[in-house]
């Protein structure tokens, strides 16, 4: 019964890095304007960050006793960080950006009180994946604080 929510949990933020993947890739390529250069840059450089946690999180959902989710179960959410047909609007996609590391932390903070006493190596890779997602919100309030100056 443990093993079962700890799955699903895993599903969850498996799902959630993977849609963060496909926002990010997204938003940086459809950024325009001189100003959005350095977000574009951060966005891409963390694809592939966001992409290891998936594959972790995969890993780890088989180790288990799961069995990882195709793309038809992953359920999606992350509304602050779609498209957005102003493509300089670069503050709306920053503050996308921090609801989904925001949303990320819940969910790795949810794992950890789940696995607390009862799975130790589930717990370590969340405790781990959640520390990089805290400095990559860290990182982004500062990009609004310097873009809402502007």
């Amino acid at each position: 019964m443990g093993n079962a929510k700890i799955v699903k949990e895993l599903s969850r933020a498996y799902a959630m890095e993977l849609e963060t993947v496909q926002n990010y890739i997204a938003a940086s390529v459809n950024l325009d304007g001189v100003r959005s250069d350095i977000i574009k840059k951060a966005l891409a450089a963390d694809v592939a960050v966001e992409l290891q946690h998936a594959q972790q999180l995969a890993m780890r959902i088989k180790t288990v006793g799961g069995l990882v989710p195709g793309s038809l179960d992953l359920p999606r959410g992350q509304q602050s960080l779609q498209p957005l047909k102003d493509t300089m609007n670069i503050v709306a996609v920053i503050k996308g950006v921090i609801d989904a590391e925001e949303s990320a932390i819940k969910q790795y903070n949810k794992i950890i009180k789940l696995c607390d006493g009862v799975d130790y190596v589930t717990q370590d890779l969340a405790i781990g994946i959640l520390s990089g997602e805290e400095d990559h919100r860290r990182e982004f309030l500062g990009f609004l604080r310097e873009y809402e100056r502007e």
